[in-house]
């Protein structure tokens, strides 16, 4: 899994209307939180080389339009840290602070649908 950095509202709109699924992590970088929360899911996608799901980042203090366009491209409440789950312009999936891993959200990769 690589980090993809999202710059732009086209990004979040290309993400929204792909049928893909794809994780997204708000971060910003002023909150102790989400810095905790960004060196344990950079140390768990490390780990998982196997894993093919593109992986975006989005820093929400630099790109505060892009992040508020994720928020409501997805109808989530807005939070930071925050890692999402998304296909087809949905959310399909997300976890907050303390709740973000990797783990937990590959287990509901991999549910049944």
């Amino acid at each position: 899994m690589n980090w993809i950095t999202i710059n732009t509202e086209e990004e979040v709109k290309q993400i929204t209307q792909s049928q893909d699924i794809a994780l997204i992590y708000k971060h910003s970088p002023r909150c102790m939180t989400s810095l905790m929360a960004y060196r344990q899911l950079k140390s768990e996608v490390s780990a998982a080389l196997d894993i093919d799901v593109p992986l975006y980042i989005v820093d929400v203090i630099k790109n505060r339009r892009e992040s508020m366009a994720i928020a409501e491209s997805f109808r989530v409440e807005h939070q930071s840290p925050q890692l999402l789950v998304v296909q087809n312009g949905k959310c399909l999936f997300n976890a907050s602070h303390e709740a973000i891993t990797l783990e937990d959200t590959l287990q509901f990769l991999q549910k049944p649908a």
